[in-house]
């Protein structure tokens, strides 16, 4: 399938994947409608920096709203469905809000994209669904595991959007990313925290479990894992991870930063900060074979340049004043 002209929503735009998919998207020549979330400031999160602004339709909204939904999917072609609520510690003290977000939002998206008659829509998963890898790398069939609240609700929303592709003929596909990072990612990450404190000057980090191992892969491959799968009209009806196919622990990965900003920080453990025992998860790693071989997509930036480009970013003063790095972020 070819993008280009065509008119295409992308849910939760205002977010860290939403705006740099939104610009790859500019870049591709689609006219694109990007769904923001409706606020009293008429904020548009991180599309206020985008360079693509004017090139944009921009709509303030809600998807826990059915009827919201049925109107801004009309005239449209395809749907990136990402607005979700994604804070693990969160989804701890606030689970009935994920319900209605990421389960209830995902139910209004797929019914108004049936009743719009829209071409494809690539509903976003995560890869915290499949909890601690019982093999690896984590390929699709790997079992799911519902750790936290939050990956329960992603495991039910996946379920719900590819029950509308087996019940109704929905054109839709599930996209799976691994651990994302990069410029815009929320604080409440582990590399936006250990990069922010650093700049402002902390010769003490305070964070959780170090020991856990993750697949990174930089925002601007994982838009383009999306992109591939957009393309491709045979994946329509699986599920697709995206990743690295490379796995490191947390702590290697906060040294490989402390190296590239030439810091002599320690990291401490505050047990205030670790999951519940049972919900740490505790490796992913990525079997990237299958989008590959459906899409021909491979990552183009190590884990490294990756690093290197996100504390360039970070460390730009004008960006880093938009973080509060002086409180823990959840």
């Amino acid at each position: 399938m070819d993008l280009k002209n065509k008119r295409i929503l992308v849910t939760g735009a205002d977010g860290f994947i939403g705006s740099h998919l939104v610009e790859m998207l500019v870049s591709e020549g689609c006219k694109v409608v990007a769904l923001v979330q409706y606020n009293s400031f008429n904020n548009w999160g991180w599309l206020e920096e985008v360079g693509c602004l004017s090139q944009i339709e921009i709509v303030a909204g809600d998807i826990r709203d059915p009827f919201f939904c049925k109107t801004i999917t009309k005239n449209i072609d395809i749907i990136f469905h990402l607005a979700a609520l994604i804070a693990i510690p969160y989804s701890y003290a606030a689970p009935d809000s994920y319900i209605e977000t990421n389960i209830k939002g995902t139910l209004n998206i797929c019914e108004a994209a049936l009743a719009s008659k829209v071409e494809k829509i690539i509903h976003t998963s995560t890869s915290e669904v499949y909890g601690t890898a019982k093999y690896v790398p984590i390929d699709e069939e790997h079992p799911l595991q519902a750790q936290s609240p939050y990956s329960a609700t992603k495991i039910s929303a996946d379920a719900l959007a590819m029950s509308f592709h087996n019940s109704y003929n929905l054109p839709l596909v599930i996209a799976r990313p691994f651990n994302t990072y990069g410029p815009r990612q929320s604080a409440r990450a582990v590399i936006p925290t250990i990069i922010t404190q650093i700049s402002n000057g902390m010769e003490e980090i305070v964070l959780g479990d170090l020991t856990p191992t993750r697949d990174y892969n930089y925002i601007e491959d994982t838009c383009r894992g999306f992109i591939a799968i957009a393309k491709c009209d045979e994946a329509i009806g699986h599920i697709i991870n995206i990743g690295s196919n490379y796995e490191i622990s947390i702590k290697d990965t906060l040294n490989i930063i402390k190296d590239l900003m030439h810091s002599n920080v320690t990291f401490v453990t505050d047990k205030e900060r670790l999951r519940p025992k049972n919900s740490e998860v505790l490796r992913l790693w990525c079997d990237n074979s299958k989008i590959h071989k459906m899409t021909g997509f491979t990552p183009k930036i190590n884990i490294s340049e990756g690093l290197q480009k996100t504390v360039d970013w970070f460390t730009n003063p004008g960006n880093l004043k938009k973080y509060k790095t002086d409180i823990y972020n959840v």
